[in-house]
């Protein structure tokens, strides 16, 4: 990640990149740029602190699996290495660091609110019915919010163009554009890049457990 100033705004703005984090009770803003990943900002209105996340993978396994109802359905089944130091790359992971980097600066688990970001098909469709990356992306962000009974007050999600997002830490506002034409494909060319690079780097580092603390 690095920080820059532009003329537009007041506040410094740090970008992240796949696979980082960052949470502030600074007035900054934090950026990212996605196609097929997702971004979550999440923030406490109380104390005016926040946070993003960027991930590419949802967890180290995915699979389908059918319900009682007799339909398809998908099941995250979290490999205990999503957790390791150097996984920041699975969804799993993302979100543990977000949240509780931002318990760590005095947030409220029950006062934690989040807008979600990103997931475009830029990747193209899964083959054989399978789902594709965006879309696991998509469906595990919800069912683990949900899950963690954190309120999604906003998302943007799907379709096929790329994403700038903008998000003003201290208000808890985010800025959107879409992207579109050449520089969406410059987007989904670094992303099929660093998905590649990702399955073929194994995973290692030393083990970290969450708490709320």
């Amino acid at each position: 990640m690095y920080s820059h100033r532009v003329l537009a705004y007041e506040q410094p703005i740090t970008i992240i990149r796949p696979g980082e984090y960052l949470v502030s009770q600074e007035d900054i803003i934090i950026s990212t740029v996605l196609g097929s990943c997702i971004a979550v900002a999440m923030y406490d209105g109380s104390t005016g602190s926040g946070g993003l996340n960027h991930f590419m993978l949802p967890a180290a396994f995915i699979h389908q699996h059918s319900t009682q109802a007799g339909g398809a359905g998908l099941i995250i089944e979290p490999d205990p290495r999503d957790f390791l130091e150097d996984s920041a790359r699975y969804g799993m992971y993302a979100m543990e660091v977000l949240i509780n980097g931002l318990l760590r600066l005095g947030c409220r688990r029950d006062h934690l609110a989040a807008k979600v970001f990103g997931g475009a098909s830029v990747l193209g469709f899964g083959k054989d019915g399978r789902k594709t990356v965006a879309q696991s992306n998509i469906d595990f962000v919800f069912e683990y919010l949900e899950t963690e009974k954190i309120p999604i007050i906003a998302s943007d999600v799907g379709g096929s163009e790329a994403r700038k997002i903008l998000f003003f830490v201290k208000e808890g506002k985010v800025l959107l554009k879409r992207i579109k034409g050449t520089y969406t494909n410059l987007v989904a060319q670094e992303e099929q890049i660093y998905e590649e690079r990702l399955k073929a780097k194994p995973v290692e580092g030393s083990v970290h457990f969450f708490t709320e603390e």
